[in-house]
């Protein structure tokens, strides 16, 4: 497969879902990740830049 495929290939669109939006994710990057459908994310902006990645529980002190 030629890179310009692969860039192209992961080129998505916003799309809404009631009151929210949402951007599918790559079948290929869930399967990298090893994540699931209802998986919780944390998502952040940088700028122009949006962040995903897995959500850590707070962990109690002892």
């Amino acid at each position: 497969m030629s890179d310009k495929n692969y860039k192209e290939r992961n080129i998505r669109k916003i799309t809404r879902n009631g009151t929210s939006h949402s951007v599918s994710i790559p079948v290929e990057f869930l399967k990298k990740l090893g994540w699931k459908e209802r998986r919780k994310v944390v998502v952040k902006l940088r700028g122009k830049t949006l962040t995903v990645k897995d959500w850590e529980p707070k962990r109690k002190k002892k």
